[in-house]
C-alpha cells in the first residue's frame, strides 16, 4: 500500500477532513470512505434523500477533432469503443468500454457529445493508460486534452433534483443521460443526469478551484449529506453496477459481463459499422452465440455476506467449481447480503442454487436477477 505522502488529494480534501471523514488510499488518492454518519446511514440517506460524493479522482478528457468535424472524433473513438458514438446526439452521453485485442475490457467510461468535441469520464485507476491508449491510436485525427484542472461531484438520490434546483432552476428539464452547461453558485459547470447509485441524480464537472464552494453550498440543503466510498460501493452493488477491477477486467468480454446493451445494433454483425474495434471477432461471436460464462446476481442465504474472491460451486461438497464472486457485501436497502459474480452459462439461470466457499465452509446462495433495487432514473 502506498505511503500517504505518495497519494494525491482531490480539491475537496480539506473539506473532507473538516467534515470528519475517515480517509483511505484509493486509486492513488486519499479519499473519504465514510463520515461520522457511518456507511449504513449514509447508504440509506442516499436512497431516501440526497448524497454528495467527491469523484474528482476520475479522469476527465476531451477529444477535439483536428478537422473541425465532430464525426471524425466519433469515428476515431469507435475504433477503440464498441458503441454507436456517431449516432450520439449533442447534449447526450453514453456508456461504453475500451476493449483489447482479446475482446476483454480495458476500462469503462462515459462519453458525452458536446457539439464540437467529445468529453469522456474514465476511471481513476486507468486514466493514465486510457489517455496513452487514445494518444497512440487516435492522436492523429483528435487533439486529446486531459482536464486535471477540473473537479467532479456526484449528487445522488430522490431529492437530488430538489437540492440542485436551489442553485440551478433549469435542472428539471434534464432527463436521464442528458448533459447541459449550467451556472451553479455562479460557477460554470457541466451537468449530466446520471450516476452510480441506481438513483436519480447528477454528475457535476467544474473548475477545481470552485469545487469546495459548490460542495459547501449543496451541503447546506437539509436533504443533502456528504457520502463516502463505503456507501458508494454498497449502493452500486445493489444497483447491479460493475466496478472496474472487480467485475470488469482485461480478460472479461462485454457479453460475459452482461453489458451487451452498451453495443448498439449498428456496431454488431449486420450493422452499418459492424466491428472495427479491438477484439471484435470474439465480441461479435459472443453477442450472436452467447458466452461461456455470465455475470449474475447472487443472493446468499442467512445474514452472512459473501465477499469478492469466493469460489462458487454447483454442489455443497465443493466438487464442481462453476465461478467466483467479484463483488459482495450487505445490502442495507435490501436488508440482506447481496453479491455479483461470474458463473458457467449452464448455471446462470435465475433461481439456480449454488454454494460459495467461505473459510472452508460451503454457504448456500442462489442466482438472482439484477439489479437488487429498482432504479429511479428520470427517463
Amino acid at each position: 500500500m502506498s505511503d500517504d505522502a505518495d497519494l494525491k488529494k482531490t480539491p475537496l480534501y480539506d473539506l473532507h477532513v473538516a467534515l470528519g471523514a475517515r480517509m483511505v488510499p484509493f486509486a492513488g488518492y486519499l479519499m473519504p470512505v465514510s463520515y461520522p454518519l457511518g456507511v449504513l446511514k449514509e447508504h440509506l440517506h442516499v436512497r431516501a434523500a440526497a448524497g454528495l460524493f467527491d469523484v474528482s479522482h476520475m479522469g476527465q478528457v476531451a477529444l477535439h477533432p483536428r478537422s473541425g468535424d465532430i464525426a471524425d472524433a466519433c469515428l476515431a473513438l469507435e475504433s477503440l469503443v464498441p458503441a454507436d458514438i456517431l449516432g450520439l446526439k449533442p447534449g447526450r452521453q453514453r456508456y461504453g468500454v475500451f476493449t483489447n485485442a482479446k475482446g476483454g475490457i480495458e476500462d469503462d467510461l462515459m462519453i458525452t457529445h458536446r457539439g464540437d468535441h467529445l468529453f469522456l469520464v474514465v476511471n481513476a485507476s486507468r486514466k493514465d493508460e486510457d489517455v496513452g491508449l487514445m494518444q497512440a491510436a487516435i492522436g492523429e485525427p483528435c487533439e486529446i486534452r486531459r482536464h486535471d484542472d477540473r473537479a467532479l461531484l456526484a449528487l445522488q438520490g430522490p431529492a437530488a433534483e430538489r437540492v440542485l434546483a436551489e442553485l440551478w432552476a433549469d435542472v428539471a428539464s434534464l432527463r436521464f443521460m442528458d448533459v447541459a452547461e449550467a451556472s451553479i453558485h455562479d460557477v460554470p459547470c457541466l451537468v449530466s443526469r446520471s450516476g452510480y447509485s441506481g438513483e436519480d441524480g447528477f454528475e457535476i464537472s467544474m473548475p477545481a478551484k470552485n469545487a469546495t464552494d459548490v460542495a459547501k453550498r449543496l451541503l447546506e440543503h437539509p436533504d443533502c449529506e456528504a457520502i463516502g466510498l463505503g456507501a458508494r460501493d454498497s449502493l452500486r452493488l445493489e444497483a447491479g453496477l460493475c466496478l472496474y477491477g472487480n467485475d470488469l477486467d482485461p480478460a472479461t468480454s462485454p457479453a460475459e459481463a452482461a453489458i451487451e446493451w452498451s453495443i448498439q445494433k449498428v456496431r454488431r454483425q449486420g450493422g452499418a459499422r459492424a466491428g472495427g474495434f479491438p477484439g471484435s471477432d470474439r465480441i461479435l461471436t459472443e453477442l450472436a452465440e452467447g458466452a461461456r460464462r455470465r455475470r449474475v446476481g447472487l443472493r446468499p442465504e442467512g445474514r452472512a455476506p459473501v465477499r469478492d474472491g469466493a469460489t462458487l460451486f454447483a454442489d455443497a461438497a465443493g466438487r464442481r467449481a462453476v465461478g467466483c464472486v467479484t463483488s459482495g457485501g450487505f445490502g442495507p436497502s435490501v436488508g440482506a447480503p447481496v453479491a455479483m459474480g461470474y458463473v458457467d452459462h449452464d448455471v446462470a439461470t435465475v433461481g439456480t442454487p449454488l454454494f460459495a466457499e467461505v473459510r472452508g465452509k460451503f454457504l448456500p446462495l442462489a442466482v438472482s436477477a439484477l439489479p437488487f433495487t429498482t432504479p429511479t432514473y428520470k427517463r
